[in-house]
């Protein structure tokens, strides 16, 4: 029954549970802690599905009579949990891989095509009139990237907000964050999965950055720019600052956007998803299917 629980956990918190999460508003609150929520279901799904796996195949071993179908439900349940397991790493190896050549191929352009700034030494600004802005981000040679149209287009603070909000996302890595949700992502086949979480990772970084503008230079500045960014191109493997400009404006038009109850309750929920599975249903069972299994 264990293992069919697990499995049961596991397809909810990869599918059903993110899709109707989507349709709510509140994580987008609590940014930070809205993150943490989205890895801990994504997180708390493939270890679900890997302890029913795991589960599976002591259950095989232990059992005292075996029918055929359950032989055939458990092999199916075990198949899906080394898939998922396979998927995972072999995901997070190719993630690395392209992120990394995408990214190393944007610093040659932008070093070739664009113009160094002698006070920022990350600074390259292009010669283009379109407003642009994003980040390449690196451990050891990160970039930011203006076009001189952002530059003529915005008032002094307006454009040190922008700077501000390209190196909040370098200094936190958010590059990573958004590495991570996409490996745990394409870890599951299409038919198991939700956009969801990807998608509002993507939003939820971009309102942190906000925030560290804001502190740095007030709402006004960070407002007038997201104005003026909005919709703006931004490189694959980059971070820019022209995304989801309605949510982002709502969080800036409130003075206060911290909401520790929503908070609180996301936080609550990650530990809850990620612990009460192992703690209350696979510790137990597979404790004692090993002691039966010794015995």
């Amino acid at each position: 029954m264990t293992p069919l629980l697990l499995g049961a956990i596991g397809l909810a918190l990869a599918l059903p549970i993110p899709a109707l999460l989507a349709r709510t508003s509140w994580p987008l609150l609590v940014p930070r802690a809205g993150i943490v929520l989205w890895q801990s279901f994504a997180l708390a799904a493939i270890l679900a599905i890997s302890g029913a796996a795991l589960s599976t195949a002591l259950w095989l071993v232990t059992a005292d009579r075996l029918t055929w179908w359950r032989v055939a439900l458990h092999l199916v349940i075990l198949g899906v949990g080394v898939l998922v397991w396979i998927r995972f790493w072999w995901t997070a190896w190719t993630v690395w891989r392209e992120t990394q050549a995408r990214r190393r191929r944007q610093r040659h352009l932008v070093d070739l095509l664009g113009t160094a700034d002698g006070v920022a030494p990350s600074l390259r600004i292009l010669q283009e009139q379109t407003p642009i802005a994003y980040c390449v981000p690196n451990m050891s040679s990160p970039r930011i990237v203006v076009s001189q149209g952002t530059i003529s287009s915005l008032a002094p603070a307006d454009f040190d907000a922008v700077l501000e909000h390209e190196r909040a996302h370098m200094r936190s890595r958010h590059d990573l964050v958004l590495e991570a949700f996409t490996v745990l992502h394409r870890a599951f086949p299409w038919f198991m999965r939700t956009d969801a979480p990807l998608v509002q990772s993507q939003v939820m970084v971009e309102l942190l950055a906000d925030d560290a503008a804001r502190r740095a230079h007030g709402a006004t500045p960070v407002a007038r720019a997201l104005v003026t960014l909005a919709g703006s191109p931004t490189p694959a493997g980059a971070l820019g600052v022209g995304s989801a400009a309605s949510i982002r404006m709502a969080r800036l038009k409130n003075p206060d956007p911290r909401n520790p109850l929503a908070s609180i309750a996301a936080y609550s929920i990650s530990v809850l998803v990620l612990v009460a599975p192992t703690v209350f249903l696979a510790a137990p069972w597979m404790i004692h299917a090993w002691h039966t299994l010794i015995t």
